[in-house]
């Protein structure tokens, strides 16, 4: 099935789960080989526990070790998304499936609070979130993302979010007590100005432009704010680079990354069918580029190439990158340093 026929989602693919015996087949479309989904499947939420609330992050490209996902699964339904592959761990299809089914660890703010207070627990900055966006729709509903800022704030731990979605200025409070104390860091991802990719690529994402005022109203509270250009992907979305730093500067970002895209496992294949449906005139040269930025492959997970990519092309982009932070970002900005100091977990807490 096509995106397309699905209003709101990223695909309608729906690839075989890699760790499953037997799969569901459509060899005869007839009266009794009806398809799975017919319609927009309605989104279901699982509520499930978690026997850990901090991921360790061993990779030594990523810059946070320790990170929290209050959910799995994201509605956003970004194509690119590379977390769509972990959804098979929970018996789940990265494709549609990944979309429609939204794993909701309920229990997850309190196992954090069990884990700031165990005495040999040392304090790291924290991601919100690693896997899936933690503003993602689910956030509305079960508010996990405001309870674990909340726990954050009473515990006086630092944490760096990073979202697409403008749910995040309904925590404007608890953000702005938490910078006060710098003990926060905000970043929106944002890899595109136009509205109609934005429905195509990110579609239940918020609008580069709204993101944009957040990290201006952000800024003029004190909130400390950047962006990530991410994922950059070469024939789709390069030629924003420019106007999307300029805007977030001028907005006052204070900083900004940026990743390449990379395909890994089943999200080949769901972007090159995206790729056929919505861009098939540029098929071929969008995957051969994605290819050399990564070895020849796609699929990369050779750490530092597989985030910046390597070759000529990747040159490019890194190139066109920074020459647009020197243009537009002030050479003094930068994010403010978090304080450590302040924590309170180990078992202090009783003692206020």
């Amino acid at each position: 099935m096509k995106a397309a026929d699905f209003k709101g989602r990223g695909t309608g693919h729906q690839p075989g789960n890699k760790y499953e015996k037997a799969s569901l087949v459509q060899e005869h479309i007839e009266g009794i080989d009806l398809p799975e989904y017919e319609e927009n499947p309605p989104t279901k939420f699982i509520n499930v526990n978690t026997k850990s609330a901090l991921s360790v992050n061993d990779s030594p490209d990523l810059p946070l070790n320790y990170s929290v996902n209050p959910y799995q699964g994201c509605e956003h339904g970004c194509i690119y998304c590379y977390a769509r592959n972990s959804h098979q761990n929970w018996g789940y299809d990265s494709g549609l499936g990944f979309e429609t089914n939204i794993l909701v660890k309920t229990d997850l703010p309190t196992q954090l609070k069990k884990q700031f207070e165990k005495k040999n627990y040392q304090p790291q900055t924290i991601m919100l979130s690693g896997n899936t966006d933690c503003y993602q729709p689910a956030e509305s509903k079960y508010k996990l993302t405001r309870k674990i800022l909340e726990t954050c704030l009473e515990y006086r731990h630092p944490v760096s979010v990073i979202t697409k979605n403008s749910l995040i200025e309904r925590d404007t409070d608890i953000l702005k007590a938490l910078s006060e104390r710098n003990l926060v860091h905000v970043y929106f991802s944002i890899n595109h100005l136009d509205n109609k990719l934005k429905l195509l690529l990110e579609p239940r994402t918020a609008v580069a432009q709204k993101k944009i005022e957040l990290i201006r109203k952000f800024s003029e509270l004190g909130i400390p704010s950047g962006i990530m250009v991410a994922p950059i992907i070469p024939g789709i979305n390069t030629e924003a680079i420019p106007q999307i730093i300029q805007l977030a500067a001028e907005a006052g970002a204070r900083k900004v990354g940026y990743t390449v895209v990379r395909l890994n496992g089943q999200v080949k294949e769901l972007f090159r069918n995206w790729m056929e449906e919505h861009f098939p005139d540029r098929t071929d040269k969008v995957m051969h580029q994605i290819e050399a930025l990564h070895g020849g492959k796609a699929n990369d997970t050779e750490w530092g190439r597989r985030i910046k990519g390597e070759g000529v092309l990747a040159k490019s982009i890194s190139d066109l990158v920074q020459l647009s932070i020197r243009k537009y970002l002030p050479k003094e900005s930068k994010m403010p340093s978090l304080d450590f100091s302040q924590f309170k977990g180990n078992g202090q807490l009783k003692f206020f």
